[in-house]
């Protein structure tokens, strides 16, 4: 009798640690979760917009369905945001940043307010690659590159952060082409930047070629020619700016130096990274392949790409894989490299 209770107390709680277990294994991670993307910039511009149609489908591709909201923390070209999603103390996978690209040059240049390791993040994916261009008010005094280049004083270009294209690209054009800019950095983010250039406190904005043609105002500017492109940064012209000359094509008119010709390689690939989706380090690698998985799903999805098609946005997406990949790259430069960089950049 003894045996027979024994076995079957045995048996019972055997059953019911069995049953915990299968309970355990079943409930997902992210069911009654909230998963934030902090955008790195303000309201406006491209980088919310793809922010928040990304938040609006990627839940139902993940088990348990969570809900996931967008949260603004501008400032710094994105810095602030990179630096609270890379530093947060428990890397739940909960929360997630939208970042700028190039935001590894001010780790190359060793600014003090950089807390991140690029190469260090979990890198989710991108919804597209993006190249730059530079436009610049009709009414402003300059038609061409050229015409900057000669005039007695620059325009003034507006910018959010030193590591950020709208910086750089103009500092890039300054090096290989010997145009000038006044470059007015600290808004919060292109929507500022745009402001400012329709009331005339800039001239000219290096934005990108999705952002131009996807998003207002550059849509109507382009349409009602209030702004003029200068310039484009693929390496191949845009078929929605079939007139308008690469930087590459204009280096080689003007017979632009080897050096520096590689250097505006190394900073334009940086459009290859687009708008990266990044996570803290030490995501546990579950949760990590969840979220990648349901990134790329979620590209694919047919409201989704039907929201982007009538935006205007280019859908071309990038898995997290190879984000991570080009970002290894990206970091590892040559000294010579890092230091015309940081000549560049001013630092």
């Amino acid at each position: 009798m003894k045996r027979m209770m024994f076995w079957f107390c045995f048996s019972l709680l055997w059953i019911l640690s069995f049953a915990h277990s299968v309970h355990g294994q079943a409930e997902p991670f992210f069911k009654g979760k909230t998963v934030r993307i902090v955008v790195g910039f303000s309201t406006g511009g491209t980088r919310d917009p793809w922010a928040r149609a990304i938040a609006q489908h990627m839940g139902k591709y993940i088990s348990g369905n969570p809900n996931f909201i967008v949260q603004n923390m501008p400032g710094g070209g994105s810095i602030i945001a990179a630096n609270h999603v890379y530093n947060l103390p428990k890397p739940d996978g909960l929360t997630l940043g939208l970042i700028a690209p190039a935001l590894y040059f001010d780790q190359l240049a060793e600014r003090k307010e950089v807390q991140f390791d690029w190469a260090k993040f979990s890198w989710i994916g991108s919804p597209e690659r993006i190249n730059r261009l530079l436009y610049i008010r009709s009414d402003a005094p300059y038609r061409t590159l050229e015409d900057i280049g000669k005039a007695g004083e620059p325009p003034r270009c507006g910018a959010t952060g030193f590591g950020t294209a709208a910086y750089y690209f103009p500092k890039l054009l300054e090096n290989a082409l010997g145009a000038k800019f006044n470059i007015v950095a600290g808004y919060p983010g292109a929507q500022e930047v745009n402001l400012a250039l329709e009331r005339g406190e800039v001239h000219c904005w290096a934005g990108t070629i999705g952002g131009f043609f996807g998003g207002e105002p550059g849509r109507t500017w382009s349409k009602t020619g209030f702004v003029r492109v200068l310039v484009q940064g693929g390496s191949k012209r845009d078929p929605r700016l079939p007139n308008i000359p690469t930087i590459y094509e204009l280096m080689e008119k003007h017979r632009t130096a080897e050096p520096v010709r590689r250097l505006v390689t190394v900073m334009l690939s940086a459009g290859d990274l687009g708008l990266p989706i990044v996570g803290s380090p030490g995501i546990p690698v579950d949760r990590f392949k969840i979220l990648r998985d349901a990134f790329m799903k979620t590209l694919s999805d047919p409201q989704l790409l039907a929201e982007a098609e009538k935006r205007g946005w280019e859908a071309n997406p990038v898995s997290g894989e190879e984000l991570e990949s080009i970002a290894k790259r990206a970091i590892a430069q040559p000294s010579d490299v890092i230091e015309q960089m940081k000549r560049l950049l001013g630092r």
